[in-house]
This record gives C-alpha cells, structure tokens and sequence, in this order.
C-alpha cells in the first residue's frame, strides 16, 4: 500500500476587514524597525502662502516699474504719439465729459473731441445723483465703506460742481478737466492694483489693463507739464483736430497765463504722486502683514 506524505495544510486567506481604511502608502504611518510607528512630515497646503507672496511682489515691484516704462516711452517723440493716441486720448476725453456732468451739463465723449452743452441741464442733474445714491445704497447693502464713501464723495462732488458753481467757472473746469482727467484718473486706476484680490475690480486681469492705462495717461500728461517747467515750447498751444487746445482756452478767455497752467497742472500731478506714493505704502504694510500671519499663524 502505498502513502502519500502528509501535508499541513495552508489556512485560509482573510477576507477585509470593511470596518477597516486602508490608507494609501504615501499617507500610511511608517514603523520602524522594532515595530513603532515612525514619524512622517504632514502634508501641508501652501497655496495661500504662494498667494500672499504673489501679492507682496505685484505690490512692489508693478506700480514702479509701470510709471518708469511709462516714463521712458512718453521721453521720445514717438513714444508720446502712440501713449496718446491709444490710452491716454480716451482718459482725456473722459476727464472733460466727467467734469461737465458734475457741473450740471449734457456730454458726449469721443476721440480727440467731447461735446459739450452750453447750458445746464436738469435731467442730466438728477440721472447722475439717482445713481451716485445707489452707489451709497448698494455700499451699505454691501456693507462697503468704500462705495459708500465713492457714492457720498460723488454727491458732494456734484453739490459743489453744479449748485455752488457758476457756468463760467463750470466751463473753465471742463476746459482744465482735460489733462487733469488725465491725472487724477489714472491715479485712480493705478490705485485699483491695491484694493483685496477678492474684488471685482481686480479679477482675472483686469487689474493689469488698469495699471498700464492709469499709468500711460498719468505720465503722458504729467511728463509735458513738468517738462513746460523749463520749456514753455512744450505747451501744446494752437489749434488741434479742428478747434483751440485747452490751453489756448484757458490763456485766452479765461485769462490764464503759462506760469498759471504750469503751476495748476504741476501742483495737481505732485498730488496724484503724493496719494499713489500713500497707497504703496499702505499696500506694502498690509501685504506683509498679511505674510507674516501665515508664515507665522498664532500658537504656531
């Protein structure tokens, strides 16, 4: 007879336990060799601290950088020809229509030229303080002090412009309005690269597109009045595009004189630098601080 050798046989094998999570190995505890779990290095988000560092840099380095660009381009004849023909023009114009509705008068903007009424007109007085209060409104809906304060500055703006004012000073305002839009503007657009990421005016990349056209039309107009210092040649006097440049108005029927322009628009761009230099400042602070929380978070 013959007999097989005998066999011990194998258990079988478990099923898984379902109460049990079996964690990838990249996340498992590692042991060591007696059998103790080992300590591994816990996986961190660092997006917002990218972030913040991101912020800190567009903060010093984009407002600088833009205004020295600016301000090499508008140095040649050529660079000032293009500066004012595709950015700084359209702020121009904007600048007189602007100035007119808050003096109580109907505009058009266009290119090279506005319209602008020669009377005041109560509709356009009553359109623009309908929508500056809901600008107030929508800030307090919002829990905005910053539109509330646009909207309730808008409406002061507009109290002086049209009932304290006089149409002759109205019209010399809209006539000086033109490089002065150009300034204070474009300070305003520039000031837009320092509001929160989160808002609207500075998703995608918008931003971007305001910081060059602010600094383009800033410079373009800040550049010839600072240069008419020592070059009164630099006064765009005469006629352009068919009727007298806002400087031959001004000089002519409102008895300005060139020390007059140079000092006024002069005086107003030092302004616009004062309060960009203000906002870089506090852009600057709040960056960092910002950065330093999250680099060193409280009870860290």
């Amino acid at each position: 007879m013959l007999y097989a050798k005998a066999r011990a046989r194998t258990a079988p094998t478990p099923l898984p336990d379902a109460s049990v999570q079996v964690l990838p190995a990249a996340l498992a505890p590692t042991v060591d060799g007696q059998g103790v779990p080992g300590d591994r290095p816990a996986l961190t988000w660092h997006g917002d601290l990218e972030d913040a560092r991101d912020e800190l840099r567009l903060r010093l380095f984009a407002l600088p950088v833009a205004l020295l660009g600016m301000w090499l381009i508008a140095s040649s004849q050529t660079g000032h020809f293009l500066l004012r023909t595709f950015l700084s023009m359209w702020l121009h114009e904007l600048g007189h229509a602007m100035t007119a509705w808050f003096c109580g008068f109907p505009a058009i903007p266009g290119p090279w030229k506005t319209a602008v009424w020669e009377t005041r007109t109560p509709l356009v007085f009553a359109g623009l303080a309908f929508l500056l209060m809901g600008l107030v409104f929508r800030g307090i809906l919002l829990r905005s002090r910053l539109w509330v304060a646009a909207g309730a500055l808008g409406l002061l703006l507009q109290f002086a412009g049209t009932v304290l004012g006089s149409p002759t000073t109205s019209r010399m305002l809209i006539t000086f309005a033109g490089d002065g839009g150009n300034l204070v503007l474009g300070t305003l657009l520039m000031m837009t690269l320092y509001l929160p990421r989160e808002s609207a005016l500075r998703r995608g990349w918008l931003h971007w597109g305001y910081l060059i056209i602010g600094a383009a039309s800033f410079v373009d107009a800040f550049h010839q009045w600072w240069g008419a210092r020592t070059d009164f040649a630099m006064i765009p006097f005469g006629i352009q595009e068919g009727s007298f440049s806002d400087p031959t108005v001004l000089v002519d029927q409102y008895g300005w004189d060139e020390l007059m322009l140079i000092q006024r628009y002069t005086r107003l761009g030092l302004a616009c630098l004062a309060v960009l230099a203000l906002g870089y400042a506090v852009g600057l602070w709040r960056a960092r601080a910002a950065l330093r929380a999250l680099e060193h978070p409280p009870g860290a």
